[in-house]
């Protein structure tokens, strides 16, 4: 292996300051006004950097991020470039993450999350904290845990995706998603799961407005249905729900088991009530 030549502590301006950078260590370094100053770099590692400018990470290979910071105009800072890892690092810039290939994220925190990781391969993430609306839309083949987001429309169009001990305040997540699992989590907010397929909740609570919507083949496994209303139009649902649950419309089939059910609609002239089995354990 090449060994690396090392950078300290540099301020560095002016577009595409380290371009084609290769087998660097960078410590300490400021990337200031100047686009670009890493694009097409690789086998790079940092530690204690700052991005002050836009599009660091551009079109990169094997670069490794400790310690630093993407400040507020670094933004769409990393995008099409494979195998990055981050680690122990605030990224205040929004857009970050599009079109990426094979990248780790532990104990990453994104204050100002729009728009961040779109159409992205092959995700892992650890203790991350985010705020911002369109979260992960179109990634695919994710791996999350110990993650909080607040933010709207999350995941859209999303594929094959596992989720693990996460609090989700977010409107109209999972939408249009496919092969989604999420364990041991809180999720808040209406809508929630629209025109997805393949989407099942384990050991969840849920609070939601007309939630599990038009969903083609939705599993729920021991979870709560807290003030969560109008649920499961138009979807198909194996539910296994550990609460009562406020109300019950048109679902077109499965099987539906909970303590009780306040309200249950359906009409006869939009679905077949002969294709869903209700279960009220409370009510016998």
């Amino acid at each position: 292996m090449k060994e690396k030549t090392e950078i300290r502590q540099q301020f560095l301006t002016g577009e595409r300051a380290l371009f084609q950078g290769a087998d660097l260590k960078i410590y300490d370094t400021i990337f200031d006004d100047g686009e670009s100053p890493l694009k097409e770099s690789h086998d790079i590692e940092l530690d204690g950097c700052m991005f002050k400018w836009k599009y660091p990470l551009w079109y990169a290979r094997d670069i490794l991020v400790k310690n630093s910071t993407w400040f507020e105009m670094g933004r769409a800072g990393v995008w099409y470039t494979d195998r990055i890892t981050v680690e122990d690092s605030a990224i205040e810039a929004p857009k970050n993450f599009r079109r990426c290939k094979d990248v780790r994220l532990h104990n990453v925190t994104f204050p100002n999350a729009a728009e961040t990781l779109w159409s992205c391969d092959g995700v892992e993430m650890e203790r991350v904290v985010a705020k911002g609306d369109y979260f992960a839309m179109n990634s695919r083949n994710m791996k999350i845990r110990d993650f909080t987001l607040y933010g709207n429309y999350s995941f859209d169009g999303a594929c094959n995706v596992e989720i693990h001990d996460a609090k989700l305040l977010s409107k109209d997540s999972f939408w249009n998603s496919e092969n989604v699992t999420v364990y041991d989590s809180f999720i808040s907010g209406e809508y929630l799961g629209w025109n997805s397929k393949n989407l099942t909740l384990v050991n969840c609570t849920v609070e939601s407005l007309q939630g599990m919507c038009y969903i083609d083949n939705l599993v729920m496994k021991n979870c709560k249905l807290v003030n969560t209303t109008l649920a499961f139009e138009y979807s198909t649902v194996d539910a296994d729900i550990s609460s009562k649950i406020d109300s019950v419309f048109n679902p077109t089939g499965g099987i539906i088991r909970a303590d009780s059910i306040d309200r249950l609609i359906v009409e006869k002239d939009k679905v077949d009530p002969g294709r869903t089995k209700i279960i009220c354990r409370k009510d016998g």
